[in-house]
């Protein structure tokens, strides 16, 4: 037989070994309707039938905190809308600030968390961070932002 022919066929079954059925992950997967979005790409449609991610608050300010700290805040957000709310994505602008969010559809009516932690190690004065949340919603970008004044040790 060709080498060719059985490095791919050791490679496949490597592969298929290797895959394995969690019944825990089982449990996460989304139904189909979730990812339903009845807009047109121009963006018009039934906006009744979409979710809708609301946010107690878009903006955190920590305030002043000393240089090296690490602080962590959640924001709080509930499906206002009336279909699953499916967080896509959370990215920030910078790497010292670390993101965590529900994996899970959130119902309509349900609330969760994104919680956002700022490590100020090597950063000094005024800081600003962005941070995008991609969800099923119309429009599917939300932004939220932390601020704080990060102070020298021993200069509070």
């Amino acid at each position: 037989m060709n080498y060719r022919v059985l490095t791919f066929l050791g490679f496949l079954i490597i592969l298929l070994s290797s895959c394995n059925s969690d019944p825990q992950e089982q449990d996460q997967l989304l139904d189909s309707d979730v990812v339903t979005n009845p807009n047109s790409a121009s963006g018009k449609g039934n906006q009744e039938l979409l979710p809708v991610i609301t946010f107690e608050e878009t903006e955190h300010n920590f305030g002043r905190i000393i240089e090296g700290e690490t602080v962590s805040f959640n924001f709080a957000f509930k499906n206002t809308g009336k279909r699953d709310l499916v967080i896509a994505e959370v990215s920030t602008s910078c790497g010292c600030t670390v993101p965590s969010y529900p994996k899970r559809a959130i119902r309509p009516g349900e609330s969760g968390v994104i919680n956002i932690a700022f490590n100020s190690k090597g950063r000094k004065g005024y800081q600003t961070k962005t941070i995008i949340v991609c969800a099923n919603t119309q429009p599917n970008v939300t932004q939220l932002k932390i601020k704080a004044q990060v102070i020298a040790p021993g200069a509070e």
